[in-house]
């Protein structure tokens, strides 16, 4: 296996085990969706940044661990935060959703040919 292969398993490890947690879960699809548009999220080269504060909502989570989930999600490099004034904004990297997207799409393709392996040797 490759470094780079390696390195790659490595991050979407990190990944997946920051994923792991429910309310994580829930705040990263949230912040993958399209946002309302009243509200203080943007749209730019990034993508769809969205404020923190938004995030939470509706969770039922205390502002400390609505942030501490997100500084789990930071950690693992699932998402990008930045602070603008007051208000602190996330947003997923292209990248990141590429990865994820090629993980999921490798391994489909591996269990389809270990399928039809398997019907052919029968």
């Amino acid at each position: 296996m490759s470094n780079n292969q390696t390195n790659d398993l490595d991050a979407l490890a990190q990944m997946f085990k920051a994923l792991s947690n429910p309310q994580r879960l829930r705040i990263f699809l949230r912040l993958a969706t399209c946002c309302v548009p009243s509200r203080c999220c943007t749209a730019n080269i990034e993508g769809i940044r969205r404020c923190v504060g938004d995030l939470g909502e509706n969770l039922d989570l205390a502002a400390s661990t609505v942030s501490h989930h997100i500084k789990e999600l930071r950690r693992a490099g699932l998402i990008n935060v930045e602070r603008r004034g007051q208000k602190i904004e996330c947003w997923i990297s292209e990248d990141t959703l590429q990865l994820l997207a090629s993980f999921f799409t490798c391994a489909v393709e591996e269990a389809e040919e270990l399928t039809t392996g398997e019907n052919h040797g029968r």
